[in-house]
């Protein structure tokens, strides 16, 4: 059971205020606050065509947009077997009647059209109780993209009625595992962030860890053996060609890109002690940025590309470390009991995800910049590599299992949660899954 998590739940407090005649009524709106609540009901009947083929894809579309938005913890899809109205058309007015009857607070309701190799969906969001659109909203796309365009219109739907930018058209670069554990198979893989389009992105020779997107997705830069030696390697997406960073002595580990995607951060490990560098993708030069006996690694850039945050065992075990982008003004921001790990910045700038190891038990923890408002949000025997959905709400993490002394067991799977602690799901994968980095978002 979440500790600490449990304290800071969200809730959905949806502001409805009586119409009467010409009295202006709030909007439909779902805040975010400090306590749980009900995950907002809203009706959404399948997407209507003229063909067969188009109210085939209209259900699975539908699906998809469903789906995305009950997996955020925000939304109640209401089962449509209770729906009245039949809609079919998106330039009729809802009869506001059938829908409150059902505590349908949201309605959604569209057309899809395929034209050639194109599809246009097109859809309307009403606020029932104030009985006014919110917005009307098309899309076209090519057929074979209609995921992403289910994807696009969940994103709209949750932008629409939360006021956040929402995060479903995203991709997860991550480590996909098979085996025993004391032979075990990693390979990068890459996916939606539900779980489908899955592929492989290296063949498994190799043992491969902590993949990274660059901000433009082109790019994934990851730590790999490929030689022997471990190593920073940098991937090209489109053909899978992959390149060392730099020939450095020693270990090269835990990359991340700087804002711009014009540097690597990452740490380099010599005879014993790590520092953190930056390699500058186009002059192909590195700069040191700590030189401290002590262990310094795991660095993340802040959104704007200002700060860095990193752990170093500098104070006797490992803490948190803010400092600038050029290395200067080093200071300590947690003093919590245990040690921290894997630190990353927040893309909205507002919170630090980091992993926490206390008691011998696990936890995945957020903390404010300035080292105030630390709390845990998961824990297991093994909770690891937080990364932040690119609005900055939902972080996805690994969990792992112990496994026997024969290496058996110790299975490792995907989770997403809410950063209040709510709302953790397993993210569905092919096979064992670890070391996830969210995308940006696609569109």
């Amino acid at each position: 059971m979440r500790k600490s998590g449990k304290l800071f739940l969200i809730a959905l407090s949806v502001v409805l205020f009586v119409f009467f005649g010409q009295t202006a009524r709030a909007e439909l709106t779902i805040n975010v606050t400090g306590s749980q609540s009900e995950p907002l009901p809203y009706a959404m009947p399948d997407l209507t065509g003229t063909s067969y083929s188009e109210n085939t894809l209209g259900e699975d579309i539908t699906a998809v947009v469903t789906a995305d938005l009950e997996r955020s913890g925000l939304f109640r899809h209401i089962n449509p077997d209770a729906y009245i109205q039949k809609l079919t058309d998106t330039n009729v007015r809802p009869n506001f009647a059938d829908w409150q009857a059902i505590n349908a607070q949201a309605l959604i309701y569209g057309t899809v059209r395929e034209t050639g190799d194109k599809i246009t969906v097109s859809f309307r969001i009403w606020d029932v109780f104030a009985q006014t659109q919110m917005e009307a909203k098309s899309f076209t796309a090519s057929s074979e993209s209609w995921r992403k365009v289910a994807h696009m219109m969940a994103d709209y739907i949750y932008e629409r009625l939360t006021g956040e930018k929402g995060y479903f058209d995203t991709k997860i670069v991550f480590v996909s595992e098979r085996g025993n554990q004391l032979n075990r198979e990693k390979r990068l893989a890459v996916m939606d962030q539900d779980g489908e389009n899955f592929q492989f992105l290296t063949n498994g020779k190799d043992l491969v860890l902590t993949p990274r997107f660059s901000p433009n997705m082109k790019e994934v830069a990851y730590f790999s053996y490929q030689e022997g030696k471990p190593k920073v390697y940098l991937m090209n997406i489109a053909d899978r060609r992959s390149s060392l960073v730099g020939n450095f002595p020693g270990m090269t580990f835990a990359p991340r890109f700087s804002p711009d995607g014009t540097h690597l951060i990452m740490s380099l490990s010599n005879r014993g002690n790590a520092d953190i560098y930056t390699y500058n993708l186009k002059t192909k030069t590195k700069m040191r940025l700590t030189e401290h006996p002590s262990i310094n690694t795991s660095p993340s850039y802040s959104p704007d590309g200002s700060q860095i945050v990193f752990n170093s065992d500098r104070g006797g075990n490992q803490q948190l470390y803010i400092m600038n982008a050029d290395g200067s003004n080093v200071h300590r921001i947690s003093f919590g009991e245990g040690t921290y790990a894997t630190p990353v910045w927040s893309p909205r700038g507002d919170y630090i995800a980091f992993t926490k190891v206390r008691h011998g038990e696990f936890h995945i923890g957020v903390i404010k910049p300035d080292g105030s408002g630390e709390r845990l949000i998961t824990n297991g025997f093994l909770v690891e590599s937080p990364s932040w959905a690119p609005n900055g709400r939902v972080l996805m993490f690994y969990r792992q299992n112990k496994s026997d002394r024969n290496g058996n067991g110790g299975t490792a799977k995907l989770y997403t949660i809410d950063i209040t602690g709510y709302n953790e799901r397993q993210v569905k994968t092919p096979a064992d899954a670890s070391d996830p980095a969210w995308s940006p978002l696609l569109h």
